[in-house]
């Protein structure tokens, strides 16, 4: 297999709630987040946004329907407070390298089948600013199933003294996301 190059793939957007999320970036970008699914391994659900081909917003809460994990959740969930914000972002890396301080898992749902880098502290340093990882594995993607808004990625930045991966549209700054809507850029 040939090593494909690091690249974006995701951004996670923590929320206490799915409805208060969901209303939250509703009327911050002018499109409600689609239905995603759950995360049996990390109690976690979620719902999802396209940012264009392979690549989209992924708004995530504790599910209240799930039983508590025996681990820390991703995204530094179990401490989290407050309203919606950045809470970390997803590089597509094959082969799947784990950094130090993570564990690779195994993952499917419907069609989707992937293998992603788990913080064992459940969260990435620099507050999720350093990435997770994911592989894909050739396969489905979430991106090939949501519908096309026209959001994009305008700017991931990063609190990093070196990018993790060649992008124009990562630099450094406070970590936050800026989204390219109809109506203009939009920072969250």
């Amino acid at each position: 297999m040939v090593p494909a190059s690091p690249a974006f793939d995701h951004v996670a957007i923590a929320t206490r709630d799915l409805d208060e999320g969901a209303a939250w970036l509703a009327e911050r970008l002018g499109v409600a987040p689609q239905p995603g699914g759950r995360h049996p391994l990390m109690g976690t659900h979620n719902r999802l946004l396209s940012l264009g081909p392979g690549e989209y917003l992924e708004l995530i809460a504790i599910d209240p329907g799930a039983a508590a994990p025996a681990h820390p959740r991703w995204f530094g969930l179990d401490r989290f407070h407050g309203p919606p914000r950045i809470a970390g972002w997803v590089m597509r890396q094959s082969p799947l390298v784990a950094p130090a301080g993570t564990t690779v898992a195994e993952a499917s749902r419907g069609d989707l089948r992937w293998r992603i880098t788990i913080p064992d502290a459940g969260q990435m340093p620099g507050d999720g600013a350093v990435p997770m990882r994911i592989d894909w594995e050739n396969g489905a993607h979430p991106g090939q199933s949501l519908p096309d808004h026209g959001l994009r990625l305008a700017r991931l930045d990063l609190p990093l003294g070196r990018m993790p991966c060649a992008d124009p549209r990562l630099g450094p700054g406070p970590f936050a996301v800026h989204v390219l809507t109809p109506g203009g850029i939009v920072a969250l």
